[in-house]
């Protein structure tokens, strides 16, 4: 059984900052479509305020609904997806642990039984990921999310779920017996 919980991956100081600039452009944006109507309302032919503010009018709601959009995608993608299973924490990081390095992941922290956090492998055309294990007894709560260098991306996303999905499968698929 999975779902995803209240509880978010944390990123700390530059990294937050960069993850959420799309969002920030957006507000920036926003807030000079409202000077933009503030402004017009000082223009001296009505025509030309009226066209001002309906321009700016346009640009909040597209910037304001694109901001919303990105700020609820990032917020959603930090959420930990919570994969209950059979097997006990030391047992489901072992698995963890094995798939991320048969994935070629860089594991960045270590904390046996407890938490896993790895880096994909990034290539020239992408900036990779970052994968957040927590282990809680037999559930296993992971997260994946674009490096925040590379801030919000389409197919970063989809890489992000293949990176869930892996951790998914690899706790709960059994472990298969070494062949004799």
């Amino acid at each position: 059984m999975m779902n995803m919980t209240t509880e978010r991956m944390e990123l700390a100081g530059a990294d937050r900052a960069r993850y959420f600039v799309p969002t920030a452009i957006c507000a920036y944006l926003s807030i000079l479509c409202v000077v933009l109507i503030i402004t017009s309302a000082f223009l001296a032919h009505m025509q030309n305020a009226v066209a001002v503010a309906a321009a700016g009018v346009f640009g909040l709601l597209m910037t304001g609904g694109l901001g919303l959009l990105f700020w609820r995608a990032q917020r959603r993608d930090l959420q930990f997806l919570q994969v209950k299973t059979g097997a006990d924490a030391p047992s489901n990081f072992a698995a963890v642990r094995f798939a991320a390095t048969q994935a070629g992941w860089r594991i960045v922290r270590e904390d046996p039984a407890r938490r896993l956090d790895a880096e994909t492998s990034a290539s020239s055309m992408d900036g990779g990921e970052r994968v957040a294990v927590q282990f809680r007894g037999s559930e296993v709560l992971v997260a994946s999310i674009c490096a925040p260098s590379v801030g919000f991306s389409l197919v970063g996303r989809r890489h992000c779920a293949e990176n869930r999905e892996l951790v998914r499968q690899s706790v709960l698929t059994p472990p298969r017996a070494p062949a004799a």
